[in-house]
């Protein structure tokens, strides 16, 4: 059901009914390595090319996710992913190889979230079964494309973030247990003339906070109504930037109800500047940490926003600003 403008409620809150992980060996040494499924001991991971390894990721989340939830693919209605590599190259050649329908979507880091959003939109009106969907990125095949050859050895600012080598799928499902998705916000493209393309989350943070305004006043929801409200990657910038545009607008959230995938990824000694990002962060640690507490019933009701920086390659050299945008979903333990 539509809420307002760019919102939906979820009549029949699709389940989450099938998760899985997988990460590089950075990741691995990281803060939540003990909630992953997989970890891979290099980044090509037994393939040619980064690229290649990128797909790879993508393969073994999607196959983890289908042996959890112990159906085969077939019975699978529809695939829904993305990633941040040129035309989605890794998430199309993978899914060359599930045999069901698919829908490439890509909104930069926010595609994970955006995803899932039109996946429980799916599922709730009966026009799937099942949803197989996520997210991935890989740190040297973002790296080559968006800045430098890691070889190249190019120093970076404080500002600057690390792009998370790692995949998160999970199974919308209309039956089954596990947590349930209930609400979603879809995020409007914001440009505030940001041209740093090493300031991604001092560039996000204006579509983040635009987001939590709008899924609060359209669901009429409050700060109080969740347990933790995470956003995707904004980093150490981009998160004090977001707190400060919400309390210009009388929203205050607590620290202890606010995380940051970007920031809760790795452990503090791995120097990852400003913090993780990446199509592949907000995925892996929703569908790790996560949904691992809300299966716990350790927390009962989330906010997720997952931000993306709309730039390319080509969109820097021509000296264009940065469009970001930033997608939520509410999701709920069992136990409500």
């Amino acid at each position: 059901m539509k809420i307002g403008k760019q919102s939906w409620s979820f009549q029949q809150k699709p389940v989450i009914s099938s998760s899985a992980t997988v990460t590089g060996p950075f990741e691995g040494k990281g803060a939540i390595a003990n909630k992953i499924d997989l970890i891979h001991k290099d980044l090509y991971m037994g393939q040619p090319s980064f690229e290649q390894a990128h797909q790879q990721l993508i393969e073994d989340a999607c196959q983890l996710t289908v042996q959890k939830a112990s159906i085969r693919y077939q019975e699978i209605d529809l695939f829904i992913s993305g990633d941040l590599i040129n035309q989605m190259t890794p998430t199309n050649f993978a899914a060359r190889h599930h045999h069901i329908p698919f829908i490439g979507v890509t909104n930069a880091c926010a595609t994970s979230i955006g995803a899932l959003a039109l996946s429980a939109l799916i599922v709730d009106s009966g026009n799937a079964q099942h949803i197989l969907t996520g997210a991935a990125s890989h740190y040297a095949a973002v790296e080559k494309q968006f800045r430098y050859p890691t070889e190249y050895g190019s120093q970076k600012p404080p500002t600057a973030q690390w792009t998370v080598t790692g995949a998160g799928f999970g199974l919308v499902s209309q039956t089954g247990k596990g947590p349930r998705v209930t609400k979603a916000t879809i995020g409007r493209v914001i440009d505030l003339n940001q041209t740093d393309p090493f300031n991604m989350g001092g560039a996000m943070a204006p579509a983040a906070a635009d987001t939590i305004l709008t899924h609060l006043e359209e669901h009429q929801a409050s700060v109080d109504d969740y347990d933790l409200i995470v956003t995707g990657d904004l980093g150490e910038i981009g998160q004090s930037t977001t707190i400060d545009l919400l309390k210009s607008h009388q929203v205050d959230i607590p620290k202890k109800k606010w995380i940051d995938c970007g920031l809760s990824i790795y452990k503090a000694d791995q120097n990852v500047f400003a913090g993780g990002s990446g199509a592949g962060c907000s995925s892996l640690y929703l569908y790790s940490q996560l949904l691992d507490a809300l299966n716990k019933q350790e927390l009962n009701r989330i906010l997720v926003i997952a931000t993306g920086a709309l730039l390319s390659p080509l969109s820097t050299l021509q000296k264009q600003s940065i469009p970001v945008i930033a997608h939520a979903v509410t999701i709920e333990s069992e136990a409500i």
